[in-house]
């Protein structure tokens, strides 16, 4: 009998009611009891607690305030958890999405440690960043570097893929303060100048 293959389900961009679906507290809406929001460090986990934070624009530098961000990154000791769990101390993964408005998306969590590359060269500190947004069919990809991580930003294998000096400081947030608390922000733009670096995973 012969093999009878199912239609391709046409693709479809990420809104514009993804807060509705996936970002209930930015919606306005009251949160699940178990939610994957924007809180991959509970006060006890250990290592150095960190504020992400940063804006979306699109090609003309507007705001997009309707993008939601999916973050994936190891602990202080550069290990992945394997599993999600909310009685974990700290979660690799998080997410989180833009406000309408200030158009401002935040992340509380630890800053990573070194990871190695299946070769077993240690790559600079960083957070894998997934980017859905309206009119994108298939989410973007990107990593966070940070500023005040210059040595091992130089050495990264993965960093150093990117030819010009001036691109890979799309990649790198910047070190702040807010609220007395130690903070990076990280803009992302899609188009334009200074168009964010995005990989082909």
């Amino acid at each position: 009998m012969p093999i009878q293959l199912l239609n391709e389900t046409p693709s479809q961009t990420a809104g514009p009611y993804v807060h509705i679906g996936l970002a209930l507290a930015v919606a306005g809406l009251p949160p699940r009891e178990q939610e994957l929001w924007n809180q991959m460090a509970k006060a006890d986990a250990p290592g150095q607690h960190i504020l992400l934070l940063g804006n979306v624009y699109d090609g003309n530098g507007h705001l997009v305030r309707d993008s939601f961000l999916e973050f994936w990154q190891a602990d202080h000791q550069g290990r992945y958890q394997p599993e999600y769990n909310q009685e974990n101390a700290f979660n690799s993964f998080g997410r989180t999405a833009t406000t309408f408005d200030a158009g401002e998306w935040t992340l509380n969590t630890i800053k990573p440690g070194v990871v190695t590359t299946s070769g077993g060269v240690p790559m600079a500190p960083h957070i894998n960043v997934s980017l859905f947004a309206r009119g994108i069919n298939i989410h973007l990809q990107t990593r966070l570097y940070f500023d005040d991580e210059a040595e091992a930003n130089g050495k990264c294998p993965i960093l150093n893929l990117i030819e010009q000096p001036a691109r890979r400081e799309t990649l790198i947030a910047k070190r702040c303060e807010v609220d007395g608390q130690l903070a990076y922000r990280f803009d992302i733009r899609i188009q334009g100048e200074g168009e964010t670096v995005f990989f082909d995973f």
